[in-house]
Parts: C-alpha cells; sequence; structure tokens
C-alpha cells in the first residue's frame, strides 16, 4: 500500500505525534510519499522522517490512500491537491475542531490497522465548481466545502441577484452568499444560520451573510441545480472564496456554481457516523443540564 501524505506546517507541538505515524506505515511495510514543503517543514524543525518514496511538488502523484495531517483547513488542501483523482483521504486531527478530520492523534495505531485489515468505509462527497463568463478564476475553481461570494470590503452590502436552473430568480441584499456543499454545512454556512446536512444528502444549500430582509433564509435545492450568481456593488468588484482561497473579481463578471463531475472520496470508520461527529464535536442534541 502507498500513501501520499500532506501536512499543517504552522503547529509544530502537534505535527511531532507525526512520527507515530511513521511507525505504523513502517510496520506495515507500506510505502509512502510525502508533500515536499511539509517534509521540508518537518527536518527543520528535528523530527525524524523516514526516507519517503517520492517528495511531491505538484499533482503528479499516485497512491492508494492520501493522508492529511492537520485541521480541516489541511484536509480542504488536500481535497485540492487530489482533484479528480479517485483517491480517498484519511483526515488525522492535529488542528482545533476537527469536523472533516475525525481520527485524533491518539487514534493513528488503530485507525492504520483498520486501513490495511480494509475494514473502514469511503464516503462520497459532494463537490461544487465555480465557473465565470469571463476571465478564468485564477484559483482552483473546486470546492469540497462551499463557494462564497462576499463584498470586497467593509463598504455597504451588495445586491446579489441569483438565477437557478436559468429560471426562479433571488434577489439578496446582503454582505454576500454561501453556496455549501453537504460537507460544507457544518462550516461557515453553519456559523452565519445555515442547516446541518448529511454528507450522503443529495443537495446544496444557499445561505446569505446578513441578509437585509428577515424573509431571506437559507435555501436547501437539489445538487443538480445550476446557480448563477451576478453581483452589483458600490465598490463594483466582489470576493469570491473557494474553500478559503480568496480572490477578487469585477461586478460584471457572473459566477455559476454547479456540481463537479467527480466526489471527493473520504475514509470514515466502521463505527463512527456523522450523528456520534456532530455530538462530539459541535455538543449537538447534548443536554447541558445533566
Amino acid at each position: 500500500m502507498r500513501f501520499a501524505i500532506f501536512g499543517n506546517r504552522h503547529q509544530i507541538k502537534k505535527s511531532r505525534s507525526i512520527e507515530q505515524l511513521f511507525s505504523a506505515i513502517m510496520r506495515h511495510g507500506a510505502t509512502f510519499a510525502i508533500d515536499r514543503p511539509f517534509h521540508e517543514f518537518l527536518l527543520n524543525e528535528g523530527i525524524s522522517v523516514p526516507e519517503p518514496e517520492e517528495l511531491i511538488t505538484g499533482t503528479d502523484f499516485t497512491a492508494d490512500i492520501a493522508i492529511s495531517f492537520g485541521g480541516d483547513g489541511t484536509l480542504l488542501r488536500t481535497a485540492g491537491r487530489i482533484g479528480h483523482k479517485e483517491i480517498p483521504i484519511l483526515g488525522i486531527n492535529a488542528g482545533r475542531l476537527g469536523f472533516l478530520t475525525t481520527t485524533s492523534n491518539e487514534d493513528i495505531d488503530y485507525v492504520i490497522d483498520k486501513i490495511h485489515k480494509g475494514e473502514y468505509e469511503i464516503e462520497r462527497n459532494t463537490v461544487i465548481e465555480a465557473v465565470t463568463d469571463g476571465e478564468r478564476l485564477k484559483n482552483y475553481p473546486f470546492a469540497l466545502n462551499e463557494i462564497a461570494v462576499m463584498k470586497h470590503d467593509s463598504s455597504s452590502m451588495m445586491t446579489l441577484e441569483v438565477t437557478l436552473n436559468g429560471k426562479d430568480r433571488i434577489i439578496y441584499q446582503a454582505d454576500g452568499l454561501i453556496v455549501a456543499a453537504p460537507s460544507g454545512s457544518t462550516g461557515y454556512s453553519l456559523s452565519v444560520g445555515g442547516p446541518i446536512i448529511a454528507p450522503n444528502a443529495n443537495v446544496l444549500v444557499l445561505t446569505p451573510i446578513a441578509p437585509h430582509s428577515l424573509s431571506a433564509r437559507p435555501l436547501v435545492i437539489n445538487d443538480n441545480t445550476v446557480i448563477e450568481i451576478k453581483v452589483n456593488s458600490r465598490s463594483h468588484n466582489f470576493l469570491i472564496a473557494l474553500d478559503g482561497r480568496n480572490e477578487s473579481c469585477d461586478e460584471s463578471t457572473t459566477i455559476k456554481v454547479r456540481k463537479a463531475d467527480y466526489k471527493q472520496l473520504i475514509i470514515r470508520r466502521k463505527e463512527h457516523t456523522f450523528i456520534q461527529n456532530l455530538q462530539e464535536k459541535l455538543m449537538w442534541g447534548t443536554d447541558i443540564r445533566e
């Protein structure tokens, strides 16, 4: 078995437990490639790293399983590196909340053993794509969590004209709009009042950011819907953020958001469910009076 390892280069105290990951991989006779910047970071911090088969410098790599060692942000960046490759990601949480990265440092040996026994599940997560009618986006146009259209600065709110499948039109007066996939429903969308969506639901959610009207509420739609977004702003520009990767667009740019033609594969432990994750990470459904 061959692993591709990507990691967070900003949390050295938590990254030291990666030696346990290397030990588990080598114990099973597996091989690994590792992202070159992460490899250099570990060596500079004095962490012992076995000799990798390959140093990864771009997106041209192969693996049976990718390992994201960090928080949810690291996993999202790993997903961007994998792209259309059907390589499942194992997220090991060396960050803070870690909603997507459900494996803790303490479980590394256990989870690697389970993977080698084939005792795990693969969750197929919806990916969304942003397409412009003018100049192409500079960043990777796909997102696992969300695509957000936001005002560029602290100026007044924007007017967003949203058209669904070329028919239904919605006008939002707001600071922005989030289009979230199910895996992103517990992220930015949730923080501004969006619903929690199960990862296997075939839906997207439109969540306005600080809407002017109290009637503007999150809207759950079928994930086959094509969402067209036109912006009118006093600053004549806006920001588009794809899983946190920001870039500026002129207000003449029309954004279309649609479901991508591939799924992102995420490894889950068989005994760990989505609801359990909600209960552990978000204290969901917990009676604090007990």
